[in-house]
């Protein structure tokens, strides 16, 4: 170790020569890619004089072109463009029929917007664990169903999906749904199915930090024609609309409260633009991200989140894994001393500490159980009363509250060069020959 210490040269952060002075490129994938396409298709919306999807002075029914190609590339029966992936959790679940009295089964490790969803349904969540993969523990839930369980968000974290088959089977066999939460997988696939196609919802999202982006904006897919059409229905003003693009309330069972959360022509068409070079934005972040791993994997002290379908992984991020939180914590740090950085505001190389509300114990509205209306609703819902005997304080989660200490998380940006790689690559050696003895 000492010959390579004396090779690679003093760390950065202990005052030696860093590997590269350069920012690494900003970790928005689709953002890279916007160029002459989403420009010719949201320039057509606007010389058309017709933004909204479902009529106009000349549609350009971008929002169903979108839907059309979404579903001919992923196999989906039923495709809906949304406003936004948050919108879609929560028209997911409403479509479900998820209320008071329920409890919705969520991992740990998510997004806030996965809470969002089931506390504004007026439900409780319970929390389950994560395994090696960062995603749900199949396990665990197995444990955590009862009685009052009504549905399951499984959450394809981190851009892979992990045993999302086994969830869906113990779900299943609790007559419990599925909302397969894939905002941060578009495009990740696990032996030989999409991201999406095991649940009975999906949603995607395409905000700006997404695979890929339209600024805001959502898809919704389920292979449920009844699901279909109530999430349909509800992500309009509650009724579907006839061929003309307009509502129509004819049927008593399609007469609901809807939320409008549409998605504008204008939205459509740059979504549209960047689905069509999806395939080239989450390969060049698999090809890079799989270089780098293969290069440093077999590092003693230096562990890798699991992949169950390297090939499926979309690529967004690499999660390591510490032997313990300072050891991470030093990592992290003389990473970033060596210049594997992003530009000021990026989170380009972080430690999972610092990855907010991602993890269940930084949300402080469940943490504290705020209100979604006034008088305490939720949670004040006599059909809630239960939730007195649920904490979602830091501790409750082994897993999830150990790897939140101990793993750090590099984001794989759609445009990394060669040369970029060889840095990472480098920078990581180098850390590691001091780091890890």
């Amino acid at each position: 170790m000492t010959n390579e210490i004396g090779t690679l040269g003093k760390l950065a952060i202990d005052g030696g020569e860093p590997v590269r002075t350069r920012p690494l490129p900003w970790e928005l994938p689709g953002a890279h890619w916007i160029g002459a396409e989403e420009e010719e298709l949201v320039g057509r919306v606007i010389r058309a004089r017709s933004p909204f999807r479902f009529y106009g002075l000349d549609p350009q029914n971008m929002a169903d072109t979108l839907e059309r190609e979404w579903k001919a590339k992923f196999g989906a029966t039923n495709a809906l463009a949304m406003g936004s992936g948050t919108a879609a959790l929560g028209v997911a679940l409403g479509a479900i029929g998820v209320g008071p009295g329920d409890e919705v089964l969520v991992p740990g490790y998510m997004w806030t917007s996965c809470i969002s969803a089931i506390v504004r349904q007026g439900a409780i969540p319970r929390l389950v664990d994560i395994d090696d993969t960062f995603c749900m523990d199949p396990a665990d839930l197995a444990r955590k169903i009862n009685p009052r369980s009504r549905a399951v968000i499984y959450v394809n974290m981190s851009g892979a999906p992990g045993h999302v088959k086994e969830v869906v089977r113990v779900a299943h066999a609790h007559g419990l749904k599925v909302v397969e939460d894939c905002a941060q997988a578009a495009n990740a696939h696990i032996d030989g199915r999409w991201a999406g196609s095991d649940g009975d919802i999906a949603i995607f999202s395409f905000q700006l930090n997404k695979n890929m982006t339209s600024g805001d904006g959502g898809m919704l897919t389920s292979s449920d024609p009844h699901l279909f059409r109530r999430a349909y229905a509800l992500h309009d003003l509650g009724y579907p609309r006839n061929e003309a693009g307009r509502l129509d309330a004819s049927e008593p069972e399609f007469q609901m409260w809807g939320v409008g959360a549409r998605m504008s022509d204008l939205a459509a068409a740059m979504a549209l633009a960047q689905f069509r070079k999806l395939d080239k934005i989450t390969g060049a972040m698999r090809n890079a991200k799989w270089s780098i791993r293969r290069q440093l994997e077999g590092i003693p002290g230096l562990g890798f989140r699991t992949i169950l379908d390297p090939d499926g992984d979309s690529g967004p991020f690499m999660i390591t894994t510490y032997r313990d939180a300072a050891t991470c914590k030093r990592f992290t740090e003389a990473l970033r001393a060596e210049g594997i950085k992003g530009e000021k505001g990026s989170l380009a190389c972080i430690t999972m500490a610092e990855w907010g509300m991602h993890w269940y114990f930084n949300v402080p509205s469940l943490v504290n159980k705020r209100e979604a209306a006034r008088g305490g609703f939720p949670w004040s819902h006599p059909d809630n009363a239960f939730h007195a005997d649920i904490s979602y304080q830091r501790g409750n989660l082994p897993v999830c509250d150990e790897m939140s200490e101990r793993a750090a998380l590099l984001a794989i940006a759609s445009v990394l060069t060669p040369a970029d790689v060889d840095d990472i690559v480098a920078a990581f050696r180098k850390v590691a020959a001091v780091v890890l003895p």
